[in-house]
């Protein structure tokens, strides 16, 4: 059995003729914040509920800290925290309440219960809430609350399916400057979280595994998986607006499958590796087009994450 927290060995779930995970293999990294990635339908949630036995496979097998979850799901899941679902809660009570009432099921002692309560209070930022009633919680709020949940049993593995879903703008970034928080405030802390938001993968992981139709399509490190993109974007400001014959001049330049002008910028789509692309940066600086910054578009994720799905359509 493999070193890693998580082991999935060729998972399936079909219902009726449908294939909602086909055969998915994959492992994740001891102390690693992975993002489960890919499209809406591709069986990222589904996925997460097997592994943490809320729907049983049809085929293949899910293991925990090397305890297969169906054979074993009490031991499997006992040092796992998890959000894969939309909180619910009894509205009647507070966030202290719930918590006494979670740490009760875990079988901690009243003083852990009230220390664990605080601590986690404070880091998903609802301790000046504690005490009012959850039912006046926005779903942001409750979220958070939902959150710091998983955190109670102080878990060595903590499973997300889409945490930052239906928040809006404000919600998202906090929940996300939380979960860095707790990523960088745990040693020994292996993180899965389901997105299919680019943007808030790169912002929180540092490996990948993209999923699509139910099969695992890459998994690897987030700068490998960037790096693996064939096509990279650049772009290039000028001290004033690029003529035509700049853009021509660039364009002119070996591996650039394209260029064009967006006001000061010139966007160019550079089709090599690292070696090509530091010798198409001696050349833009010959060029006298009056470049004073090139950059790489950080979109690169996005890109690398387009041409995989296309190729496992």
């Amino acid at each position: 059995m493999s070193d890693c927290p998580i082991v999935l060995e060729n998972l399936r779930k079909t219902y009726g003729s449908f294939v909602a995970v086909d055969g998915l293999s994959m492992n994740v990294e001891r102390n690693s914040f992975t993002g489960l990635l890919g499209p809406n339908g591709a069986g990222k949630s589904t996925t997460l509920k097997m592994l943490t036995n809320l729907i049983t496979p049809t085929s293949g097998h899910a293991y925990i800290n090397g305890h297969d979850v169906q054979e074993e799901p009490k031991t499997a899941l006992e040092g796992v925290g998890t959000v894969v679902e939309t909180p619910e809660f009894y509205l009647y009570m507070t966030p202290r309440e719930t918590y006494r009432y979670i740490g009760e099921i875990f079988g901690m002692s009243e003083e852990s219960i009230a220390s664990q309560t605080d601590d986690i209070l404070a880091k998903v930022k609802m301790s000046e809430w504690a005490d009012k009633k959850l039912g006046t919680f926005s779903k942001g709020m409750r979220q958070r609350i939902s959150l710091g949940l998983a955190l109670m049993n102080d878990p060595s593995v903590i499973i997300l399916d889409e945490p930052t879903s239906g928040l809006d703008p404000r919600g998202m970034a906090e929940m996300r400057d939380i979960l860095k928080n707790i990523r960088n405030g745990k040693n020994n802390l292996t993180v899965l979280m389901s997105s299919h938001m680019m943007h808030e993968v790169t912002d929180l992981c540092d490996r990948i595994a993209l999923v699509n139709h139910g099969r695992l399509v890459a998994s690897n490190t987030l700068d490998a998986f960037v790096n693996g993109a064939s096509e990279r974007t650049i772009l290039i400001r000028t001290v004033s607006e690029p003529s035509d014959a700049m853009v021509e001049k660039v364009a002119a330049l070996p591996n650039v499958d394209s260029a064009v002008r967006y006001g000061d910028e010139i966007s160019v789509k550079f089709g090599a590796g690292k070696t090509e692309q530091a010798d198409f940066l001696e050349a833009v600086a010959g060029l006298g087009i009056g470049a004073y910054s090139l950059s790489e578009s950080d979109n690169g994720l996005e890109e690398r994450y387009l041409e995989l799905v296309k190729e496992s359509r």
